[in-house]
């Protein structure tokens, strides 16, 4: 098992922070403008890493919404509404570069703020972020060739976008690169654990010369959230997050003309067949599950595997569990950082303690944990039965569930024995195995003989529990237009 050391006992991060300038304080981006919120009241947002301060942060009250608001309103009915699809793609394509010009900047402080490794944040998300941009950017002048047999593609209007805290800037690009290629103008509030990437890009917005009200960016928590979602000035919601916030938001817009997209939990089955190539399938397993301190709705955090190799595959795992380094998120050797906030330790801690009370047996590898800061170590949970909290209920952690099948047939029934619907992987040698799996397992998103992998071309979202519509690739697209022939 692990045990918890004092902060200072690892090494200091090998990345340099000293050219990453973390204001005091940040305020809210309306109107192209940086401004206080009512009463200029903040809130801390802490490094999960240290428990240290990073900065103060803005809390956007609902009539700092209704500023938001009207400027996203003024910018749609005037120059960006007008605006040519070619035009709007270059403002795209002008905040990708930037975004790639500042990347190390961008990785360093949603690090800092979130607690995922740097490698991840460096080598993986940044990337991403900027490939999302560029890609929509090449949309904007081709909508009509995107919806063939229409004879009229149009903007939706305004946009309000809740974002959650486990990608942050990401999750900022998913939603707002879409939604300016098609014309729209957006109202964005980023997780009240990780606001700053967010007001970083809303830097590279202002510099890439974006008309004024086009992107406006407000801080907080609960309470800002539902002045957007029940703004009666706001055409859409985009909200990415948890499943009971989700249809909270359902049952606010039911009833109103608002269209709205919902990307939420997801509780994926990773099925391993005996014919597997098991090394490789243990990475990933790793991959599927780690990435991210396993704060990631589409994680394979159910594993299946076949009854005559699961020894094998157990035995591998664990071993390789072994060499994760769990600790400082800015060293650049770090596996699995910081959990993003102590609410959400509890939550994990508690789900796991859950699993012993019920039966289970729970197995942590040999190693050290910062006892300074929300970590967690890496966890299996053997012997699980289906009925089991922690087989049918989202961890959001680093933490897997195993279990074990005899046929396909009985990997398709144990994967799909959950209220979720996001996602799945399935490593298998025979292509008729894969094929039979990945179409019966009821999600969205189905890898074969990898996993978490992404692409901005590729459409994102899930079914059942997990959500209503897609992100990502040219379904991305279909959120933010209205379609008439």
């Amino acid at each position: 098992m692990y045990d918890f050391i004092n902060g200072d006992e690892y090494a200091p991060a090998p990345e340099s922070t000293s050219e990453l300038n973390v204001k005091e304080q940040y305020g809210l981006f309306i109107h192209g403008e940086w401004c206080d919120a009512e009463g200029k009241k903040t809130f801390d947002t802490i490094d999960p890493s240290n428990q240290k301060v990073l900065s103060k942060v803005a809390l956007a009250s609902s009539n700092d919404v209704d500023k938001a608001v009207a400027a996203a309103r003024s910018a749609y009915n005037g120059e960006w509404g007008q605006m040519s699809g070619s035009d709007r793609g270059k403002y795209l394509y002008r905040i990708s570069r930037l975004i790639q010009e500042r990347s190390r900047e961008f990785a360093v402080l949603e690090t800092m703020d979130g607690g995922k490794p740097i490698r991840e944040s460096r080598d993986i998300d940044l990337p991403l972020v900027a490939a999302h941009f560029f890609y929509y950017a090449g949309w904007a002048d081709k909508l009509d060739y995107a919806f063939p047999g229409k004879q009229k593609v149009s903007s939706v209007g305004v946009v309000g976008q809740v974002i959650p805290w486990n990608f942050p800037l990401m999750m900022a690009a998913w939603k707002i690169a879409p939604a300016l290629a098609c014309g729209n103008t957006v109202i964005l509030k980023p997780a009240e654990t990780t606001s700053l990437t967010a007001l970083l890009l809303a830097e590279v917005i202002a510099e890439a010369g974006v008309p004024a009200g086009v992107v406006n960016i407000v801080t907080g928590a609960g309470d800002t959230g539902r002045a957007i979602v029940e703004h009666p000035d706001i055409d859409k919601i985009a909200f990415t997050g948890s499943t009971c916030v989700g249809k909270q938001i359902l049952k606010a817009v039911a009833g109103t003309e608002k269209t709205y997209t919902l990307e939420l939990g997801g509780k994926a089955a990773h099925v391993i067949m005996d014919d597997a190539a098991i090394d490789q399938a243990v990475e990933g397993i790793v991959n599927g599950i780690f990435f991210n301190q396993g704060n990631v709705c589409c994680a394979g955090s159910r594993l299946l595997v076949q009854e005559g190799v699961a020894e094998k595959v157990i035995k591998k795992l664990k071993k390789r569990m072994e060499s994760l380094i769990v600790g400082n998120p800015l060293d650049k050797n770090t596996d699995i950082g910081a959990i993003n906030s102590k609410e959400q330790l509890n939550t994990i801690k508690r789900m796991v303690k859950s699993a012993t009370k019920e039966g289970a047996e729970v197995w942590q590898p040999e190693g050290n944990v910062p006892r300074k800061g929300n970590y967690f170590p890496p966890t299996l949970i053997l012997d699980c039965a289906q009925s089991h909290t922690v087989v049918q209920q989202e961890i959001f952690g680093p933490v897997l569930t195993i279990q074990t099948f005899r046929t396909v047939n009985e990997a398709i029934e144990k994967a799909n024995n959950t209220e979720y619907g996001l996602s799945g992987g399935v490593w298998s040698d025979k292509g008729a195995k894969v094929f039979k799996l990945t179409d019966q397992i009821n999600a969205g998103i189905m890898w074969a003989n990898t996993y978490n992998a992404f692409d901005p071309a590729s459409p994102f979202g899930g079914f059942k529990e997990s959500g209503i519509g897609c992100e990502g690739g040219l379904h991305g697209l279909y959120p933010y237009v209205k379609l008439n022939g």
